[in-house]
């Protein structure tokens, strides 16, 4: 069913999901903080992509396994410190700090000028986002999120190898598995008892369906299909449906300086996604 949506498609419905599950995580800080919330994210996840798929330790290469390990510690890596960057500042601002790591790969990976064009008008529309209401952020929510960044770069250049090296979700499913075991002592420490309150097992396995499950698997068949470089700017969309998420879910209000960025992020990601039959993934 994922090989016959389109690969836009597949990369704005795996955008809102994580956002929208970032969002509910956030209303589980209190209760199992934010190390806490990325175990019940990611165990809940790995139940479903294990069950899902059911992949094979024994039919696979040393070489594979190693790639689905390292896929899985930068897993980990992005989300727990993403979380502890929306724990302590807003989560569009968030999403928008740790946008420099897609920004860093669409320019890196670029073969075209029209490419740059529309990274300019998602810097902009960013720059737009985040102006005048850094002041008085939370230094190391600020540290975290640019941590968060540098781990989606390598993220998004790892899952388009995960692609490409396994069938189906059964890398993704291994690598979910390792990045669980990665923030199992962070989350068991944070969380405590409160992992297994009724209220912490619901909302986690709402989440990692939201914020794992479902949009890592719509980005790995996407990313079967486009450029690396073209999904780059495509997840600028990620700040504008950060904002509307923390709206929604959070009660964090849209000034018009913020509105005017989402609109230039918006413009770059429909041009970006014109290109996108263009430039196919190597296989």
């Amino acid at each position: 069913m994922l090989a016959r949506a389109p690969s836009g498609g597949l990369v704005v419905g795996a955008i809102a999901s994580v956002q929208f599950g970032s969002a509910l995580a956030a209303t589980l800080f209190a209760q199992v903080g934010a190390d806490g919330a990325v175990l019940l994210r990611l165990l809940s996840a790995s139940i479903v992509l294990v069950a899902l798929w059911r992949p094979r330790l024994r039919l696979r290469t040393r070489r594979e396994l190693l790639l689905a390990g390292v896929f899985g510690v930068v897993l980990a890596g992005m989300n727990l410190s993403f979380y502890n960057a929306i724990h302590r500042i807003p989560l569009g601002i968030a999403v928008a700090i740790e946008f420099v790591g897609p920004l860093a790969v669409a320019v890196g990976g670029s073969r075209r000028r029209i490419d740059f064009l529309w990274v300019a008008l998602a810097a902009v529309g960013i720059l737009a986002l985040t102006h005048g209401a850094t002041h008085g952020l939370n230094g190391l929510g600020v540290a975290f999120a640019l941590i968060a960044g540098s781990f989606w770069a390598a993220y998004i250049l790892l899952n388009a190898r995960v692609g490409r090296q396994f069938e189906g979700g059964t890398g993704l499913a291994l690598s979910m598995c390792v990045a669980s075991a990665v923030a199992l002592p962070a989350g068991l420490v944070e969380g405590g008892a409160h992992l297994l309150e009724p209220r912490s097992l619901a909302l986690g396995a709402a989440v990692g369906m939201l914020s794992s499950a479902i949009p890592y698997s719509f980005e790995l068949e996407a990313l079967r299909r486009i450029a690396v470089s073209v999904f780059g700017v495509l997840m600028s969309l990620e700040p504008a449906m950060a904002a509307f998420a923390g709206l929604l879910v959070l009660g964090q209000g849209l000034s018009g300086r913020a509105l005017g960025g989402i609109a230039l992020v918006v413009a770059a990601s429909v041009g970006a996604s014109r290109q996108t039959r263009e430039a196919p993934v190597a296989i």
